[in-house]
């Protein structure tokens, strides 16, 4: 039984819709509206269902018109016949009012009445009697059977005896036919040898088979490998090339500059304190506490390649002369509604472009599955190819799915916090060796520019070393912003208890100490984890749900493809699992670190915000405390489609 069936335009005006349970319309209406923010809105299209809470929401989409169909109902349910009714709806509702929609446009949606009662029911009836009538299938007896047409005899195996079916395709491997060529072994004493049976006589002569242009095939390809190792042999620059060893230090006993003549290490073995400064100019060109965007390609770079595209595509169309022309031509969509046969060799080559830019690959084919769904039956210009219709749909999937549903802005929160006179507390989560200290403390010299007091809850109690080095950054950081700038008061202080120590315990105690000196961020490092370790995935999740804190930041390298889905549905799941809340707190936001070692491979920013719907907070982009940066979404998209 159907809960609702509705139809509705992309521009949220709803035409007609059909409740098959008694209730007030909400129950139709958030349904509905969680499928739009979460799918329709997000580029998610490549599957036609989406679960909310109790039932199960399909959906059908008409690009040519610009309209949802959407059915519901129970999850428990197995409706076989959903599928069919939907396309029948779409079918008869689009036949019913083509005309309509052709002459007034959206004029015709806003002022049609849409009379489709009878209709739809006399469908849904149509759909439950097919579903019904369906004849069981019935199991085969032994005489319908084809082992019932075999004989007894042809049943019967003797033992050693080879069936004669195998022995008349195989050949004797040991015979050997006239005229083939037979190789033996080449040993660094013998040389390789062919040898060839006699031929037979010219009046029995036949073709050769394809094992005889197989042989002699090989015969010349060996003919010309040992040709090549002889010639190899002798080159007289082999001898020549030799392994170069370690140059030596040239001193110029002139160079008066004692800095350039010190080779010496600046810090002191097993002193702690004496540690090498972070080079800081505070002169440079930025403005302090703004976070800038990831750099792309400017618009000049990109009209000069395109010029020079056309001048190579104009010199080949002299050269091919009528054949540029219509070359220029082919591919071009003259008025007429897309179809699946016309986008899926393009949709395939930009599958395979999505995976080799490090998307994974289970997101690239519903990337690509969504696209294909958003432009089917969509009508295209006269000079429109198919290619450039596809990659521009999906550079506008791209940027949706890159912009999520909500956008985390920390400076805003913080000031938030602060008026309430509590610290704003964001807690730092992820796998081993992605880079969690290192860029929690690129975001507290952000902070900290930004006239915020940061203190570090150093709760990664089970890596060595990882409160010393939350120790040293805790000093650079004191150093380039000593208490003398900022009225006597310490900018940044470590919180500390060392090892093996309770987590979440550190952390409650870091937060209230941290209230009652007037900090207004605190920032909270944990140890890394994989996935699949429950006890630590126990651990956090403890930690996260004693301690509530505002923001809960995975860090995620972009060297990841197949991998960062598997991390986030895992880590989002363990956090559920193990909390006790009804309501379990999971990833807020998103920190993609390294990506200043991927070049234009940036799927995993991709793959990481289409699989939690979560904003990309952060971009670490080297290993100075500068090096952080926001997520620009066009220029990630520039550098995926980037051939």
């Amino acid at each position: 039984m159907l809960d609702f069936f509705t139809i509705f335009s992309k521009g949220g005006l709803v035409l007609w819709c059909f409740q098959g349970v008694r209730g007030p319309a909400a129950a139709c209406t958030a349904p509905v509206n969680a499928l739009i923010r979460s799918v329709l809105l997000q580029e998610k299209g490549g599957s036609n269902s989406y679960t909310h809470e109790a039932l199960t929401l399909k959906y059908k989409l008409d690009n040519q018109f610009e309209l949802v169909f959407v059915v519901g109902f129970q999850k428990i349910l197995t409706l076989t016949y959903v599928d069919k009714l939907i396309d029948d709806v779409h079918k008869e509702f689009r036949d019913k009012y083509r005309n309509e929609f052709q002459q007034n446009g959206t004029l015709g949606i806003l002022n049609g009445t849409f009379d489709f009662q009878e209709d739809f029911l006399r469908l849904l009836r149509d759909a439950e009697e097919s579903s019904k009538a369906r004849a069981p299938i019935i199991m085969k007896t032994f005489e319908q059977s084809e082992k019932s047409k075999k004989t007894v005899k042809t049943l019967i195996e003797t033992k050693g005896e080879k069936p004669k079916e195998k022995t008349k395709n195989k050949k004797n491997k040991g015979s050997k036919k006239e005229g083939e060529w037979v190789f033996q072994q080449a040993t660094p004493k013998a040389p390789l040898v062919v040898k060839q049976d006699q031929p037979v006589a010219a009046g029995d002569k036949e073709e050769p088979s394809k094992d005889e242009i197989l042989q002699k095939n090989r015969e010349e390809f060996f003919r010309k490998h040992m040709k090549g190792g002889e010639k190899s042999n002798r080159s007289p620059k082999q001898d020549t090339q030799k392994d170069k060893g370690k140059k030596p230090r040239v001193w110029d006993a002139g160079n008066s500059n004692a800095k350039v003549l010190d080779y010496s290490n600046s810090t002191t073995n097993g002193n702690t304190d004496t540690c090498p400064m972070e080079e800081y100019d505070p002169d440079m060109d930025r403005e302090p506490g703004r976070l800038r965007d990831i750099e792309y390609e400017s618009e000049e770079e990109t009209e000069e390649e395109e010029k020079t595209v056309q001048n190579s595509s104009s010199a080949s169309a002299k050269k091919g002369g009528l054949g540029g022309m219509f070359g220029m031509l082919k591919g071009l969509v003259g008025s007429k509604s897309l179809t699946r046969d016309d986008m899926e060799p393009v949709l395939e080559k930009m599958k395979d472009h999505l995976i080799a830019k490090n998307v994974a690959a289970e997101i690239a084919v519903q990337l690509c599955e969504s696209v294909a769904k958003k432009l089917e039956g969509k009508v295209m210009g006269t000079f429109t190819t198919v290619t450039s219709t596809v990659k521009q749909a999906l550079q506008e999937s791209l940027v949706q799915i890159l912009q999520p549903q909500r956008r985390v802005d920390v400076l805003r929160d913080v000031m938030e916090a602060q008026r309430h006179r509590r610290p704003y507390v964001i807690t730092f989560c992820g796998v081993n060796g992605v880079g969690k200290s290192t860029n929690l403390a690129k975001i507290s010299f952000w902070l900290i520019e930004n006239k915020f007091s940061v203190l570090i809850a150093a709760c990664d109690t089970f890596r060595a070393g990882a409160v010393e080095q939350l120790r040293t950054h805790t000093r650079r950081l004191n150093a380039l912003h000593p208490p003398e700038h900022h009225s006597g008061r310490t900018m940044v202080q470590l919180y500390e208890k060392g090892y093996g120590k309770d987590a979440a315990g550190i952390a409650m105690e870091a937060i209230s100490y941290a209230r009652n000196q007037g900090f207004d961020v605190v920032l909270v490092d944990t140890a890394g984890r994989m996935q699949d370790n429950a006890p630590l995935m126990t651990a956090l999740a403890k930690l996260i749900a004693v301690n509530a804190p505002d923001l809960v930041l995975f860090v995620g390298e972009a060297l990841v493809g197949n991998e960062a889905v598997d991390q986030l549905v895992k880590f989002n799941k363990a956090l559920a699992d193990h909390s006790m809340a009804q309501s379990p707190r999971l990833i807020d936001g998103i920190v993609l670190t390294k990506f200043d070692t991927i070049d234009d491979k940036v799927g995993a920013a991709i793959s990481m915000t289409y699989i939690t719907s979560k904003p990309i907070v952060f971009v670490g982009t080297g290993q100075t405390y500068c090096d952080l940066r926001s997520l620009n979404a066009k220029a990630v998209v520039a550098a995926l489609m980037k051939a």
